[in-house]
């Protein structure tokens, strides 16, 4: 395995293939194997990096709380220190919303960007009950950032199939498996109060974008419709029959969705 210094942190990293450069970044409470699929599909195209933030997969925790400022910080780090100097950024949820900042404040280091069920602030979220859940549920799989089933409806499917993420957390962190509550409280805290992104900022962003989410995310349809009316010739994808686990449920279609976007 891996390992980088960034930031001081030693955080986990992956690169294959060859080709033209694409960053991952993954979700809030997920591990590279969220992305597993779509990176091998991207291999044999492109040179496909990734790492794992602190608190997620492979990486150790942090004593202090998550932000996205933070998350910024580490990717400007990380592609630092692989001599990067423009990608290719696709993101999955926190992913995402990394993407949109990375494309906004740095937007010379962004070739196009893909951002997945991505959220300006937390008045996204479907309804106000599962805004509260965040709050009120945080030792619980999250209904917001946690895939569901292949049916599609994230709810129902969590409550009767595993926390594949979890289980993820579980097998992978160094912090054991008892810490998850630690990084699942911090998500919560981060989710509830970031991000604070303005839909009207998202005119400055200059790089190719490709807008997804899914028919029944649990970020709202309106939600997902302003950031791409918002960004000047930004494509958008609705994935039908799919939830906010939506990259875990139709991983060849995401995949070829993306692969039609990439030059």
């Amino acid at each position: 395995m891996t390992y980088l210094q960034i930031n001081g942190m030693d955080l986990y990293a992956e690169v294959a293939g060859d080709g033209a450069p694409v960053l991952l970044l993954h979700g809030g409470f997920c591990s590279l194997e969220a992305m597993r699929e779509l990176s091998d599909s991207l291999v044999p195209h492109y040179r496909v990096h990734a790492f794992e933030r602190p608190g997620h997969g492979r990486s150790a925790d942090i004593d202090g709380e998550y932000s996205y400022a933070r998350g910024l910080a580490d990717t400007l780090a990380y592609l630092d220190s692989q001599n990067l100097e423009a990608v290719h950024v696709i993101g999955y949820s926190d992913g995402a919303i990394l993407g949109l900042l990375l494309a906004l404040e740095h937007p010379g280091r962004v070739r196009s960007l893909t951002a997945i069920s991505a959220n300006l602030d937390p008045s996204a979220f479907s309804t106000d009950e599962e805004h509260q859940s965040l709050v009120l549920t945080p030792a619980r799989q999250s209904p917001v950032h946690t895939a569901g089933g292949p049916d599609g409806d994230g709810a129902s499917a969590s409550a009767a199939k595993p926390d594949v993420e979890r289980l993820h957390y579980e097998r992978l962190s160094p912090d054991g498996p008892e810490h998850a509550d630690v990084v699942l409280n911090k998500l919560f805290r981060l989710w509830t109060t970031e991000p604070n992104i303005p839909a009207a900022d998202l005119t400055r962003i200059t790089a190719p974008v490709l807008i997804m989410a899914a028919d029944r995310d649990s970020i709202r349809p309106d939600h997902t419709l302003l950031m791409a009316a918002s960004i000047p010739g930004a494509r958008l994808c609705i994935v039908p029959g799919a939830s906010h686990g939506l990259v875990a449920e139709h991983p060849k279609l995401i995949s070829t969705v993306i692969r039609g976007f990439l030059p």
